[in-house]
């Protein structure tokens, strides 16, 4: 195998998407010599596949959805149909302008990189085409894909992941989302949005599932609002392909019949045949094992992203990124608290969290130390405004710290920024209080919540 370089690279990082890109972009602002190999197009999953397109799908889906509903704000609008042609250009355009960006970021910084499909050929090299990649350190950033069920066969036609549901070339009459998580729930929002008859099903007893209990109730009834069906608590049974697309069963004895089945049961790691066991890295389930630190039991092989058994998001890679190219350059690192990470599902209503649910707090400090309180968004003039319903949950230790903020509603993916800091900073109710909060905006609803948490409660009853 060949080695054209002269010198070894501080940094060879294998995979290009969110916690690749980050690693090679601090890495190489701190002063380490970077490569990056991607086998298919730098930003991965998150830019091209995954978070950017499905919201600027579900985005779309908003302007449906306020062009049917604007004589209620006094607005004359029709709504003629959906043009998928352009959606799709509307949306390959967000994406399209991000990777240019992102391209020009990388080139920048001076990092070298590499397009090609990478494989680890010992604990310190990456072969890519017959060309060999030398560094001191190897980060392994992989990825994920959607997943299946065994038997179940993904054709891409009448059974689709989330990658062909999002160069879908119309939209279906009718569609069965299996998985009710993240992914499922977005798609259903987006499909119900554009006027898709959707039915959602979850083995497990509610949507959401990894939510506070509260919230996956409340967003259930908002999709029954919006004629979003779904079926909880029975595992898929099997499919079978009609005149008019496909059936499903379920273990219950329950079928369902639609156009397209989407198979929304998750993502899992990118890490056979590239050479890691090869190399001794630990793995388990496919997921390759790290310390808090993102290290392997290799030396000299650090991982991050989806291929690690830590939250599949992108802000998630992008924090593991960091960290490990902080380590390397020597600066002292923090591991990260997964708990303290803020989650969105960008439904119609969005849920939006950060800490620990209640019932998880309840475990760690006794149900008699847990105390909480919702704020119906009712009393926020801005939610009335923009007519959307939910709440505000908060979930505190008793005469301590909020551990615990779960929302649900309308925009409410943009007030988590305020609630991770209450959260990490640990903050106390009535600290949190003594913020004033501009009016009328949804973030107010933030504030109203913690003055009433802190004993008083000013546009909430007691």
């Amino acid at each position: 195998m060949a080695n054209d370089a002269s010198t070894v690279f501080d940094l060879v990082i294998l995979g290009g998407g969110s916690g690749g890109y980050a690693a090679a972009l601090r890495g190489a602002q701190l002063g380490l010599d970077v490569a990056l190999i991607e086998k298919d197009k730098l930003g991965g999953t998150c830019l091209h596949r995954g978070c950017i397109p499905t919201k600027a799908l579900l985005h779309a889906g908003e302007i449906a959805d306020q062009a049917r509903e604007s004589a209620q704000f006094g607005v004359q609008a029709t709504l003629d149909g959906i043009d998928m042609a352009g959606v799709h250009k509307y949306k390959d355009g967000v994406v399209s302008g991000l990777y240019k960006g992102l391209q020009g970021l990388v080139a920048s910084r001076k990092v070298t990189y590499v397009t090609g499909e990478g494989r680890l050929s010992s604990a310190t090299s990456v072969d890519v085409d017959g060309q060999r990649y030398e560094g001191r350190h190897i980060l392994l950033a992989t990825g994920s894909v959607p997943k299946s069920l065994p038997g179940l066969e993904i054709d891409g036609d009448r059974v689709i992941s989330s990658d062909h549901a999002l160069t879908l070339d119309r939209v279906p009459k009718s569609a069965i989302v299996l998985g009710g998580g993240v992914i499922g729930c977005e798609f259903a929002s987006a499909w119900k949005s554009f006027g898709t008859d959707v039915t959602i099903v979850e083995a497990l007893p509610h949507l959401v599932p990894v939510e506070d209990e509260s919230s996956s109730k409340l967003l259930e009834r908002a999709f029954r609002k919006r004629g979003i069906s779904f079926s909880l608590g029975s595992r898929f049974s099997g499919v079978e392909y009609t005149d008019g697309g496909v059936k499903v069963s379920l273990e219950n004895g329950k079928t369902f019949e639609a156009e397209l089945l989407l198979v929304a049961v998750g993502r899992g790691p990118v890490s056979q045949g590239l050479g890691y066991e090869e190399a001794g890295v630990a793995t388990d389930r496919g997921y390759v094992l790290v310390d808090e630190y993102m290290r392997t039991n290799v030396e000299t092989i650090s991982a991050v992203g989806d291929l690690v058994p830590t939250l599949q998001l992108a802000h998630v890679g992008f924090a593991e990124g960091i960290l490990v190219a902080e380590r390397l350059a020597g600066l002292k690192t923090v591991p990260i608290d997964y708990d303290g990470v803020p989650r969105v599902t960008y439904s119609h209503p969005e849920v939006a969290s950060v800490g620990v649910t209640e019932a998880k707090a309840k475990e760690l400090y006794g149900a008699d130390k847990v105390v909480a309180l919702k704020y119906n968004l009712g009393g926020n003039g801005k939610s009335k405004i923009l007519k959307t319903a939910g709440e505000i949950k908060l979930v505190q230790v008793r005469d301590g710290a909020v551990v615990g903020v779960h929302m649900v509603g309308d925009r409410m993916g943009e007030l988590i920024g305020e609630a991770q800091l209450i959260y990490n900073w640990e903050a106390l109710p009535a600290e949190v209080a003594q913020l004033i909060h501009a009016h009328p905006t949804q973030n107010e609803a933030l504030g109203e919540a913690h003055l009433a948490l802190a004993g008083k409660p000013l546009h909430s009853h007691d």
